[in-house]
């Protein structure tokens, strides 16, 4: 028989497991990695500053898509990727920070989908499923903590230069700012972590001796506050 089983720390659980799944990967998305310095549509650069006439904007830039004002474009700002292809991202830096950001949201996204089935399935070849699914989250979270530290390494790159001025170098923005992105991905990393912790708070509500008991009396729905 099917037992579903639902306390407050799994539901909770679950909760936060999709919650960090989808910053991550709404973050990886975004262009907003990077806010670069205000300027007009033909703004040029120089030592003193953006000048230019117009009204300004600032432009975004992520690890490999971006937002710019075209003149003449009927939106006004257009935004997309910048590389067509894996090698076209800006710095190798920045491909390394795409591959293990991509690595952690998959296992993420791949605990978030197998979460959702935790009511019914508490176990899986004979381990907890919490168990399983808390580790793959630690290791989802030292993947996203790399790439998070490879990526201002790729900030002294030709590309974002062009948005932050020629003083950006690895681990110093110049005349950018973080953008919402950034600080969605930091975030996700830390929750990615508390997930990891609270998958065994979660295993334990599961697996306590009142859901044993209501097991026994032969309940298939068993709900514990």
């Amino acid at each position: 028989m099917c037992h579903v089983i639902v306390t407050c720390r799994s539901m909770l659980w679950t909760l936060l497991s999709i919650v960090a799944a989808f910053s991550e990967l709404i973050a990886f998305l975004s262009t907003d990695w990077l806010v670069g310095f205000p300027r007009a549509p033909d703004a040029v650069f120089s030592p003193l500053g953006a000048t230019a006439a117009g009204e300004a904007y600032r432009p975004t830039l992520g690890i490999y898509g971006r937002c710019i004002r075209v003149p003449h474009y009927r939106r006004g700002v257009l935004c997309g990727p910048y590389a067509v292809h894996f090698g076209e991202i800006a710095s190798g830096f920045w491909q390394a920070t795409a591959i293990f950001l991509a690595a952690g949201i998959l296992l993420l996204c791949a605990v978030a989908f197998i979460s959702i089935f935790t009511m019914c399935f508490q176990s899986i070849m004979k381990k907890s499923i919490f168990n399983v699914c808390g580790l793959l989250q630690a290791i989802a979270g030292l993947f996203l903590i790399v790439g998070l530290v490879l990526y201002p390494a790729g900030w002294g790159s030709q590309k974002v230069q062009l948005y932050c001025g020629p003083d950006s170098s690895p681990y110093r923005l110049g005349l950018c700012s973080a953008g919402w992105a950034f600080y969605t991905a930091l975030a996700g990393t830390v929750l990615c972590f508390l997930c990891a912790v609270f998958s065994a708070q979660a295993e334990i509500a599961t697996s306590s001796d009142k859901v044993q008991e209501e097991i026994q009396e032969g309940k298939s729905l068993i709900c514990l506050l």
